[in-house]
């Protein structure tokens, strides 16, 4: 095939060399351009202004061969209407098959004088006539390094490719190759730089999570890191941390960062795990991406107010740690051209990093609670162990108390609710006691409470805890005496004392078996066995609407009687010389006998304060005798009848009544006995030198006897 390269027509010397001169200026400002302008569509821009002047030209395009995908790009530099609507920059063309590959891979200059004549290429050829183009030529662009591509010029009329214009092109095409060359270069050094930016970012995000995990495991410390932390690498919006409540399996949010937004969304909200992309994210273990109308599927109270507040996107990546899928790391933004799939590698891996430190921050919480509970176990057990109990087993053959022992057995490995019934002074917390010792939870603590020992202001606490700043003075989180029993046995005492108000809160823990501390919403488990006790009446209290009655229903499951000290007199020898031996022995005294009319006065005596009186008069009885033989103050005892009439030692026998002086009442003996301990100690009731030490009784039981004789503090 003839060439259809059209020789340029004779010219004069003056107008062949004014040609030459534009050309030779044209070349230079090419170099110029290609010296000024480092990026492509600059470049691009100014070639096809400055070659406009040199060449004549209908459409001018630049196609660079993308070598990673063995594509030629096309980039349309100038051309009219026509051509640029059906050849848009950046459209793709196969090597093979067009003629922009052909000079590429030839490396020879391509030349039409007329598409409608050009039989070559016919699918192109074409499509060119659609776009009017008659004549065009197309030149490789080739460095010393490699082929870059082709560039291309043409005309809306035929025959118009002068051999002068050609030749000028290839001239320019050898510098644009240059230019092209070194531009793609610098793109692809740039972008290597973006992307060595990029990962320096992130390998630095990963560094100061993990120094973050290193050097806190406050959770809420650790989780405003991370979101400093990814807002610096990934943009988005909102961040959470929602959690598996191990308890219940309901997936709570934590902790959540939304800023501008802060009463929108609160921690202890529940996420939906059926219908979230949280909850997914989860059940499928894998990021879960969700945008746009795909959100509008989810059901969740949660998506509907991020929604509402102009969120497009949500990004939920699991938390995995040793194979247990334990919540979500939550990102949310209002843009849909986030969370690609580098960033969701990010997130997966500062994800893993959070799983590790939610599960140490929340064992570490768990370890300082139970380092906690069992500091004040320890306290309570010494203190228990300071303190002097009625006595150390429980005394007595009688038919009465081997009854009540009996229904001991019976409800001890239970686990029933007991509730003891017994006058004050029968040793109803002894019995309490014997009930855990015989259940399954004896290894655990038993933990007392006196509920008429408290005041009503300070019982819910001493009870449930509270957090710190509950209350004014609430400077320290405080663990409940519910907290300290878990699975074991919790024994409360005087229970009809419970001021109303608190009831409900009661019978909640009796039923469902948990609650809240004060000033906390968050919800603790327990796992604790009751026994209660009073010496009151509670279904009087019931009646008279000072005692909720559903929660005596709950209490009095299994009763237990306890019989009072007049009902097993035959108990009482056994009782005498059990306390004798224990008052000898912790007086440092040698008392060895007692007299058998005093062991029939203390018999005969009604004891209406029982156990506890009978106890508290025979330490005073060892204290005044002064040899082996037990001194008993018989004139402090009332007789409940009238005893014949004694001989013996002065002092040591019952007189009848009538026939001998006058004596006070035992409550009024036991009132002037305090008062003399309080004088001694000046009035001061607790610590080692006070009056409860010195009678050999808790500070709460002395003040308890106080309030029932009427002692107060002169003024």
């Amino acid at each position: 095939m003839p060439d259809p390269v059209i020789s340029a027509p004779e010219m004069a010397p003056a107008a062949s060399l004014e040609y030459s001169r534009r050309q030779l200026e044209a070349l230079l400002e090419v170099s110029e351009a290609i010296a000024q302008q480092r990026e492509l569509p600059a470049l691009f821009q100014d070639l096809a202004t400055r070659l406009r002047s040199v060449v004549d030209f209908d459409y001018l395009a630049l196609i660079l061969h993308d070598a990673t995908r063995n594509v030629m790009r096309l980039h349309v530099l100038a051309t009219h209407e026509v051509v640029q609507e059906k050849a848009p920059t950046g459209m793709e063309l196969p090597v093979d098959g067009h003629p922009s590959g052909w000079v590429l891979q030839r490396q020879e200059s391509f030349v039409v004088s007329d598409t409608h004549e050009e039989i070559r290429f016919p699918e192109y050829m074409s499509i060119l006539r659609e776009k009017g183009v008659r004549s065009f030529a197309l030149v490789p662009l080739t460095t010393a390094q490699r082929r870059v591509g082709a560039l291309g010029f043409g005309r809306m009329v035929p025959h118009r490719i002068i051999d002068g214009d050609l030749q000028f092109m290839q001239r320019v095409a050898s510098q644009v190759a240059v230019a092209v060359d070194n531009a793609l270069n610098l793109q692809s050094s740039q972008a290597y730089q973006e992307q060595l930016a990029r990962e320096r970012d992130r390998l630095q995000a990963l560094l100061q999570v993990n120094n973050l995990l290193v050097t806190s495991r406050e959770l809420p410390e650790v989780f405003r890191g991370i979101v400093a932390t990814l807002q610096r690498v990934i943009h988005h919006d909102y961040t959470s941390l929602a959690l598996l409540d191990p308890a219940t399996g309901l997936l709570k949010i934590y902790a959540l960062d939304f800023p501008g937004h802060q009463g929108l969304l609160k921690p202890e909200m529940i996420v939906p795990r059926d219908s979230s992309p949280a909850g997914r994210a989860i059940a499928e273990e894998r990021p879960v991406i969700a945008r746009g109308l795909e959100l509008d599927q989810y059901p969740s109270e949660v998506v509907r107010l991020l929604r509402a507040e102009g969120l497009q996107m949500i990004c939920c990546i699991p938390l995995i740690n040793r194979g247990r899928t334990f919540g979500t790391l939550n990102l949310a933004s209002r843009r849909t051209d986030v969370f690609s799939e580098s960033d969701i590698q990010l997130i997966q891996q500062v994800a893993a990093q959070v799983a590790i430190a939610v599960e140490n921050a929340l064992a570490f919480k768990e370890i300082d609670a139970l380092k906690d509970k069992l500091s004040v176990e320890k306290l309570y057990l010494e203190e228990e162990l300071r303190t002097e109990f009625n006595f150390e087993e429980i005394v007595g053959e009688s038919v009465a108390l081997k009854r009540a022992l009996a229904q001991v057995e019976l409800v001890a490995p239970a686990g029933t609710t007991a509730l003891i019934l017994g006058e004050t002074g029968t040793g109803k917390e002894l019995i309490a006691r014997a009930i855990h010792n015989l259940s399954p939870r004896r290894e655990r603590t038993f933990v007392k409470i006196n509920c008429a020992a408290i005041p009503s202001g300070l019982l819910e606490s001493e009870l449930f805890g509270h957090e710190r700043g509950a209350f004014t003075g609430a400077v320290n989180q405080k663990l409940g005496r519910f907290e300290l029993a878990d699975r074991g046995t919790l024994f409360l005492d005087e229970v009809g004392d419970i001021p109303l108000e608190l009831q409900p809160k009661l019978l909640r823990v009796l039923q469902e078996q948990e609650f809240e501390r004060l000033g906390s919403n968050r919800t603790q488990r327990v796992d604790v066995r009751l026994v209660a006790a009073t010496n009151g009446d509670l279904a009087k209290l019931v009646a008279e609407r000072a005692f909720r009655s559903d929660l005596y229903y709950r209490l009095n499951v299994f009763p237990i009687q306890i019989p009072p000290l007049r009902e097993r007199r035959e108990d009482i020898p056994l009782l005498v010389r059990y306390f004798v031996q224990k008052f000898s022995r912790r007086l440092n005294k040698g008392v060895e006998y007692i007299p058998a009319d005093a062991m029939d006065a203390l018999t005969n005596y009604s004891w209406p304060g029982n156990i506890r009186e009978l106890e508290n008069l025979l330490e005073r009885a060892v204290l005044l005798s002064p040899g082996k033989e037990l001194r008993v103050p018989l004139s402090e005892l009332k007789a409940s009848m009238g005893v014949g009439e004694g001989g013996g030692t002065s002092g040591s026998v019952i007189l009848p009544l009538g026939r001998g002086p006058s004596i006070s009442t035992l409550e009024e003996a036991e009132r002037q006995h305090i008062l003399r301990a309080l004088r001694q100690t000046e009035w001061r009731i607790a610590g080692p030198k006070g009056a409860a030490a010195l009678l050999g009784m808790k500070r709460t039981t002395l003040q308890a006897r106080m309030r029932k004789l009427g002692i107060r503090r002169p003024i």
